[in-house]
């Protein structure tokens, strides 16, 4: 059974940075590519970025681009995000996700295997 363990949350000020972990056990199919989700209080769970397993091909939504990057470690086969520059706007409980399919894709319903999630607060 694949489990994902979100851990790198916390507590920032505007302008500061934190990187989040994602760490797998279990065995996943490396062809899926996996992703970083957010859900913000009272919004719905919004895709900041993917990445191929493999290949390291990445996605992100515009408002992380140049700020945020994506990367995994496939002998530790762990997923990780580089934040920097947070904003208030990025506080959300970030969660990674590991896709059913061998597409990228922003949707939630994409993917299958999920973590519990990590606070992130920027304070302004």
């Amino acid at each position: 059974q694949v489990q994902l363990v979100e851990s790198g949350g916390g507590l920032v000020q505007t302008g500061g940075s934190l990187r989040l972990s994602c760490a797998v056990s279990g065995r996943i199919d490396s062809g899926n590519p996996m992703a970083w989700f957010r859900q913000a209080p009272g919004k719905g769970r919004e895709f900041v970025a993917a990445i191929t397993w493999v290949a390291g091909n990445t996605v992100y939504i515009d408002s992380v681009k140049g700020r945020f990057t994506i990367s995994r470690d496939l002998a530790e086969i762990t997923m990780y995000l580089q934040m920097n520059s947070l904003k208030p706007e990025d506080t959300a409980v970030y969660y990674c996700a590991a896709s059913a399919s061998s597409r990228i894709s922003a949707q939630s319903s994409s993917y299958n295997i999920w973590g519990q999630g990590t606070q992130v607060t920027v304070s302004s």
